[in-house]
């Protein structure tokens, strides 16, 4: 009954293969473009395996943000505190899988220790009805401190510990799928146009994965069915949309609310795992280094909805993945495509007779092209901090197509009352 009084019309089939095809096409376009890059600038860290391994698993952590960050605000809660649960989860791991000497419930220590800081900002919005930004950054400034006291009080006296890092953590294994690596490895030192790319693209993908990485992965479908396809899911959301509207057909608005956030800190838990005991080998003071806040970012560039955040986490990983890996030569030969991509998105904006945006897009398309023909490299520090300026360019370029939930971020009480 519920469910039938509060259903918006499903998306017809025809309405979601054109979307489908649509991103598959844009993902395509993109790997062609960075192809074609490889082959103007001879960067071959560009599409190399290196560069999309490393790419996947820097897209990990920030993707688990971004998703934890969805399922918060789906329900009405603006979650800048991602960042404050994903240094909860570092620190969980740390301390469940260093006293027990199994990586799993390091995994469980991450995923409880992100829960319980997704259950503080909970009660901050939800019960007390705090600001969510106030509460967020609150948050984002006490997970620094208590993650301090903790590891002063309980891993100073161990061999590798003190205040600001663990002991050294057990490992997980890491998995490969049989019979790939060599040949297409082989195939990728050829060089040659597309067949090497792809090599490059599927062996990276498909060797030295972490089960966290695996989890990750299978998180997005899953939430995208949890949320879109179960009942649970349609009152979340409307939580999100209309909690007015949703009280009155029956909904428990807080407990959902209370489920969003909690599972929101789970996930952002579990990116904090990924950096502690995947991409590291111990928790170290400031591991999340940011990421939280990228996280969000991937979030709204993803317009709330499961595959394009993880589409966001990947272009960020990307970026990421690219500094470290090719340097300062393949961060600068970015510079290429985003000045001709700045100038096709001013070529659109003027067929739109959208001229201010065309005429801003071209300017600055303009200016990097220059740049990188003036330049033969980039600054060390643009380098290091090219995955924040992409955050910020992506952002600025990607905020007029964006609609979140209708409630999002309103101190909803019950009866009715803001």
């Amino acid at each position: 009954m519920i469910e039938q009084e509060i259903r918006t019309p499903a998306p017809r089939t025809g309405d979601r293969e054109r979307r489908r095809t649509r991103m598959l096409a844009v993902g395509g376009g993109i790997f062609i473009a960075l192809i074609l890059l490889r082959l103007i600038t001879g960067e071959s860290d560009i599409t190399s395996s290196g560069t999309m391994g490393a790419t996947l698993a820097l897209a990990v952590p920030i993707g688990m943000a971004a998703l934890g960050g969805m399922w918060s605000e789906r329900s009405g809660v603006v979650n800048i505190g991602l960042e404050g649960m994903m240094t909860f989860g570092t620190w969980g791991a740390a301390f469940a899988s260093y006293f027990s000497g199994n990586p799993w419930l390091g995994l469980l220590g991450g995923i409880v220790a992100g829960a319980v800081g997704g259950l503080l900002h909970a009660v901050a919005t939800v019960t007390f009805g705090v600001d969510h930004i106030v509460s967020g950054v609150a948050l984002n400034i006490l997970a620094p401190g208590v993650t301090r006291y903790l590891s002063d009080l309980l891993f100073t006296d161990e061999k590798g510990g003190g205040a600001t890092q663990s002991p050294p953590l057990p490992s997980f294994p890491t998995w490969s799928v049989p019979g790939v690596g060599k040949p297409l490895g082989s195939l990728e030192k050829h060089h040659w146009i597309l067949i090497s790319d792809l090599a490059g693209l599927v062996r990276g993908v498909l060797t030295n994965l972490s089960p966290i990485t695996l989890l990750g992965i299978l998180l997005v479908p899953v939430s995208y069915y949890l949320l879109w396809h179960t009942a649970f899911g349609l009152r979340l959301r409307s939580c999100g949309e209309n909690p007015v509207a949703a009280e009155s057909l029956g909904v428990k608005v807080y407990r959902m609310k209370y489920a969003a956030v909690v599972v929101s800190g789970a996930l952002a838990g579990i990116g904090g795992v990924f950096l502690a005991m995947v991409a590291s080998s111990n928790y170290q003071e400031g591991q999340v280094n940011g990421r939280g806040y990228i996280g969000l970012a991937a979030m709204i560039f993803g317009n709330w909805r499961p595959g394009m955040v993880a589409g966001g986490a990947g272009l960020f990983g990307y970026t990421d993945a690219l500094q470290l890996r090719g340097g300062a030569g393949a961060v600068h030969a970015m510079l290429l495509l985003i000045g001709i991509g700045l100038l096709a998105l001013a070529v659109w904006r003027g067929y739109r007779r959208r001229v201010v945006a065309a005429a801003v897009s071209a300017v600055v398309g303009a200016g990097v092209l220059v740049w990188f023909f003036l330049t033969d490299a980039l600054p060390r520090e643009i380098v290091t901090y090219s995955p924040h300026i992409t955050t910020l360019l992506v952002l600025a370029f990607a905020a007029q197509r964006l609609r979140m939930p209708a409630a999002d971020g309103m101190r909803y009480r019950r009866g009715g009352g803001h």
